[in-house]
């Protein structure tokens, strides 16, 4: 396994690659890496010749300077757990690496993708993603990349950012990597207090019993349901839910049969921020 932390050392290992053919799948991750981390790497390598992850904790992504700085940083055991996996590729950059002096992000349009759900609540967020999504194919040169559905608007954020810079980089969304209880996997769980991790898997309980209830009810009832259920949680505050359009993202208020649809939440567990989301048949 190679670890470069400069722009300069992995891209002259991208290129030896390239120059031989070699197809390259990308796993960007902010490290703290659990199994729906490597879930994404399993699925890269049966699809690529190599697979680079990159661990980097993007500054510009986060509206909450304390969330940074509690953003759980474990790289010694992250290089560990990539090596027992054969990965071929860890890219560790620093954050002058990445930004020199201007820790700033880019500017970009999203088509409105960006106004809803987590653009309500976390102002520029999106385009901190973009800009360190885009900086890293850049530096990478993938031929595909792997995101977690976790994170679906994101997911749909980034398809769009690759399509409006018309880059060659093919993304792939994968399935959301859950506990046995049902919780989606998150770096940020292990931040959870006992009794928090306990109640946590409500989020997901909630979002199966939604699935179950689309058929039956309309979606002000649902919404109502929801925001219900959440009162009698003490130990999780709900901050928002939607049933959304999944191609828009956009809040809808009735369904229509030709279109796709998605549940959307985010819970807070003290300070601690969960996101989940389910698809509605």
């Amino acid at each position: 396994m190679n670890i470069f932390s400069t722009k300069k050392d992995l891209t002259g290992c991208i290129l030896s690659y390239k120059a031989k053919n070699k197809s390259i799948g990308f796993v960007p991750t902010m490290g703290a890496l659990h199994q729906g981390h490597l879930s994404l790497i399993s699925t890269a390598k049966k699809k690529n010749d190599v697979v680079v992850v990159s661990i980097f904790v993007n500054p510009t992504q986060f509206d909450n300077v304390e969330d940074l700085k509690k953003y759980p940083k474990t790289l010694e055991n992250d290089i560990k757990l990539l090596d027992t996996i054969s990965c071929d590729i860890v890219f560790t950059p620093s954050v002058e690496e990445i930004y020199a002096e201007n820790i700033v992000s880019n500017k970009f349009n999203f088509d409105g993708l960006e106004n809803q759900m987590e653009g309500k609540f976390r102002t520029g967020h999106f385009d901190g993603v973009a800009t360190i999504v885009k900086t890293l194919f850049e530096i990478v040169q993938p031929n595909r990349a792997y995101f977690g559905q976790k994170d679906f608007q994101q997911l749909q954020i980034i398809k769009k950012m690759v399509k409006k810079n018309r880059l060659p980089v093919k993304i792939k969304g994968c399935s959301i990597f859950r506990e046995e209880d049902g919780l989606a996997m998150s770096s940020r769980n292990i931040r959870l207090s006992k009794k928090q991790r306990e109640a946590a898997p409500f989020i997901y309980k909630t979002l199966k019993k939604v699935q179950r209830k689309i058929g039956a009810k309309n979606i002000t009832e649902i919404n109502e349901w929801v925001e219900n259920e959440f009162k009698k949680q003490p130990l999780l505050e709900l901050e928002y839910f939607t049933i959304a359009e999944e191609k828009t993202l956009e809040t809808v208020e009735k369904r229509e049969s030709d279109k796709k649809y998605r549940a959307f939440m985010a819970v807070f567990a003290g300070k601690i921020r969960l996101i989940d989301n389910i698809r509605l048949k």
